[in-house]
């Protein structure tokens, strides 16, 4: 059954139970794995957050990952949310080092292209939030996003590029899933009414 807080369609990887044995064994095989699995999703996380050195960035969130995997126990869909806990982590320490707050135009076209083209193949249950990720490839939505307030910024980035389900944004963001309900639908009603009066149908 599908629920709001649910996606049975998302992208996983096969084994993953073998997969985290074998990372918590110490093999560099499943190190190598789980980073091609798991980096572009981080890497265009920090990226359209605006990060300054992505790659360091990114490797500074899997080597957080790597030193703490003995802590870690759960599903694939808790440690999918682990590790953006972590790629969170990190961009708000970047941020702090910079002394000064999120700049609200850093997002990456491209990046936002290919949320949108994921977005879509995903398919939509017809609601309003599902057709905003459906339409935030479009250029006019890209400029949206990087005009939403920072909280609901964060929340679409990380629906639509981290493909987390609502409960695991409020485990990144520290906030309840209402609260993640509320400032995605804020957003995505922004995004919405945004694109009607540039005349995009929805």
């Amino acid at each position: 059954m599908h629920t709001e807080g649910t996606r049975s369609d998302r992208p996983g990887i096969d084994g993953f139970d073998a997969l985290l044995a074998d990372i918590k064994a110490g093999r560099p095989s499943a190190w190598d794995r789980c980073y091609r699995w798991l980096a572009p999703a981080v890497a265009g996380y920090l990226r359209v957050q605006g990060a300054r050195e992505v790659d360091d960035l990114t490797s500074e969130v899997f080597l957080a990952m790597f030193r703490n995997i003995d802590t870690f126990s759960g599903t694939e869909a808790n440690f999918r949310s682990w590790v953006f806990v972590i790629a969170h982590r990190r961009i708000q320490d970047e941020r702090r080092r910079r002394f000064r707050r999120p700049a609200g135009d850093t997002l990456d076209n491209a990046a936002i292209e290919r949320l949108g083209r994921q977005a879509a193949a995903r398919g939509s249950d017809n609601n309003a939030a599902d057709e905003a990720i459906q339409v935030i490839g479009t250029d006019r939505a890209v400029a949206m996003c990087a005009g939403l307030v920072p909280d609901q910024r964060e929340v679409v980035l990380l629906r639509v590029l981290g493909d987390l389900t609502v409960d695991q944004v409020a485990e990144v963001l520290g906030k309840s899933p209402g609260a993640v309900k509320q400032l995605q639908r804020r957003a995505f009603e922004a995004l919405r009414k945004h694109l009607e009066r540039e005349g995009v149908p929805l």
